[in-house]
């Protein structure tokens, strides 16, 4: 972590860990995402089914990767991370779609070691980014992140399509 960062290493619970999910872990992580959706006032946009997170994340092709956070055997949280692409870099990076910690764990230091996990992938993998959005409305998260030395790109703005726009954009 950056130095002058005051979450450290130290605050974690005693038998805290991350592991990277197993295929046995689905219906946790199913379980994960839906908390993450409702504090996130999203529940109603959960489409996936324990089917569907088994074969992206561990099919013949996995598109994504997940640690899990623990203490002891209870589930802590979780970070949810993929490789894309920077141009101007000439270099993959790692794109962070989801971190979670459940309320009983937050301010423990347990959301600054999920994101210490993957920026150390990042940095393992030769990655030059490591980049992440976050809902404008939560700001205890902004003010997390730029306490890490994250920087907000106020300049770019996300653009989505899914569903029947998704599908006539393709020309199907």
């Amino acid at each position: 972590m950056p130095p002058g960062t005051d979450v450290t290493m130290s605050a974690i619970p005693p038998g805290f860990r991350i592991d990277r999910a197993v295929e046995s872990d689905v219906p946790l992580l199913l379980a994960l995402i839906r908390e993450l959706a409702e504090f996130e006032k999203l529940e109603h946009e959960v489409e996936a089914s324990e089917a569907d997170l088994r074969r992206a994340l561990f099919g013949a092709r996995r598109y994504a990767e997940v640690v899990i956070a623990r203490v002891g055997a209870e589930p802590a949280g979780f970070a949810l991370f993929f490789h894309n692409f920077s141009t101007f870099v000439g270099k993959p990076g790692i794109y962070l779609e989801d971190l979670y910690v459940k309320l009983a764990w937050r301010g423990k230091g347990c959301g600054a070691a999920l994101l210490q996990y993957v920026a150390k992938e990042a940095v393992t993998r030769g990655c030059g980014r490591f980049e992440w959005a976050v809902l404008d409305w939560n700001q205890r998260a902004i003010d997390f992140y730029q306490k890490l030395g994250a920087k907000p790109l106020n300049d770019w703005t996300t653009f989505r399509v899914t569903g029947e726009s998704l599908r006539k954009l393709s020309g199907n």
